[in-house]
């Protein structure tokens, strides 16, 4: 899974997929509501949840 290779992306007993980011976000991006363990009922989802999680800690941290 090259596009979330910052996750470490794995599928629970009961099919949900999961992802974690192997390194913390800042301070600012937690603040804005980024997540850094997200989930989702199939891969699809996963990769918007985690793209999601990305453009927040990118807008909380700004250029």
């Amino acid at each position: 899974m090259r596009a979330v290779t910052p996750w470490h992306v794995w599928r629970s007993d009961v099919g949900r997929w999961w992802a974690g980011r192997n390194r913390p976000f800042s301070l600012a991006a937690e603040e804005a509501g980024a997540h850094r363990t997200v989930d989702g009922d199939d891969l699809g989802e996963l990769c918007r949840v985690i793209v999601e999680q990305e453009n927040l800690a990118d807008l909380a941290t700004g250029p």
